[in-house]
């Protein structure tokens, strides 16, 4: 038995969800950490437990948040979901459509889709970078719009670890004429009264829970000989402790820079389970919702090196992602966060946490939960 205890509620018949997250808090696998699931857009899972620091001196807290890397990206999705919903952004159009400049060096035909499915071939960038760079919007985009693809766009998929922010993040900023966190915070997160930032204002630091680093050798292609994913992932070199930083925090990172907890991404990423509707209020249309499923690409990720299915900003249910219903979507973050959005059930999954494993495409503290609930839902 665990002898941690988590707080908030599960209703009864998802005991044993609460009872594999408390379990995750045996031996040293688990520092603090959050999960939630909502079902028709309410939660019937709310748990936190654990540390919010390093030294276990601080407790999570309800409201506690946390970097949670590349779960963002669903964010930026959704953000950009909308604006398609709305009739603002082509998916199908030139990315130089919107943004003129982009069309350099032989990207004229790039689509805003290959954008969204990691099949731009602009997984890192050409010229060296620093980690201040990734504060400077204005740098990170320009150097992307300049630069060549590293493989011919839309032949093969290739996770675009922190550039997918900025390229998807300038086009909305183009078409909604503010940045991705305005047009996240007005039309979505404030809506639905999500406690989710993609740029975090200062007075919130108080709240955010600092991120352990995964073991050494655990982080982001360590150690690898591979050209491509040497890029991007030192390219500047990610730094879990940067996140403990008024200027990360601060700063738009739309790909990897988001601040929220379980509760905050299940609230959001709940829309996509339920047609669109959050918090009794209908933000997207189903069919703008639905388009997420819309496969892109699939095969071997050339950064990854594992077989993938990419819808429209989303990791697609199929292959070695075997979710209960095929209409499901996902994505996970560096560390161990995912959300699950489940379309057929109706129900949306999101985990995190503190203690960062050495994954970036989700570990079994998340699935412990996610297989607890199928079998609650099963039952």
């Amino acid at each position: 038995m665990s002898h941690v205890k988590a707080h908030g509620f599960a209703e009864d018949r998802f005991a044993p969800v609460k009872a594999a997250f408390e379990a995750n808090f045996d031996g040293v696998q688990e520092n603090g950490a959050s999960f939630c699931m909502t079902l028709e857009g309410k939660p019937v899972v709310d748990i936190w437990a654990g540390f919010a620091d390093e030294a276990q001196t601080k407790p999570w807290e309800k409201d506690t948040i946390v970097n949670v890397y590349s779960t963002t990206k669903t964010m930026t999705a959704l953000t950009a979901l909308y604006l398609a919903d709305k009739g603002a952004l082509d998916f199908a159009a030139p990315v130089a459509k919107y943004w003129p400049g982009f069309a350099a060096n032989g990207k004229a035909d790039v689509t805003v889709a290959h954008l969204m499915s990691h099949s731009a071939g602009l997984s890192g960038w050409k010229e060296p970078l620093v980690r201040e760079d990734l504060y400077d919007w204005d740098k990170a985009t320009s150097l992307l719009a300049a630069q060549a693809p590293y493989w011919k766009p839309g032949s093969a998929p290739g996770y675009h670890a922190l550039t997918q922010g900025y390229l998807v993040g300038e086009v909305i900023r183009r078409v909604a004429g503010e940045t991705v966190g305005t047009v996240f915070r007005k039309e979505i997160a404030g809506p639905l009264g999500a406690d989710f930032h993609i740029g975090l204002a200062a007075a919130e630091d108080h709240r955010v829970a600092d991120l352990t680093p995964p073991p050494p050798g655990g982080g982001i292609g360590q150690g690898t000989p591979d050209e491509l994913v040497a890029n991007m992932s030192n390219n500047p070199p990610i730094n879990p402790l940067d996140t403990r930083t008024r200027a990360w925090r601060g700063a738009e990172i739309p790909a990897a820079g988001g601040t929220g907890n379980a509760r905050s991404v299940a609230m959001v990423q709940s829309l996509m389970a339920n047609g669109g509707w959050g918090n009794g209020k209908q933000i997207l249309s189903e069919a703008g919702v639905r388009r997420a499923l819309e496969l892109q690409i699939e095969g071997t990720d050339r950064i990854l090196g594992i077989p993938v299915r990419y819808g429209m900003g989303f990791g697609l249910a199929g292959g070695m992602v075997p979710f209960p219903n095929p209409n499901s979507v996902y994505w996970g973050g560096y560390g161990g966060s995912l959300v699950v959005s489940d379309m057929d059930a109706r129900a949306t999954y999101a985990y995190a946490m503190n203690k960062m494993a050495p994954t970036t495409t989700g570990d079994m503290r998340a699935f412990a939960m996610l297989m607890a609930a199928w079998g609650a839902m099963a039952a």
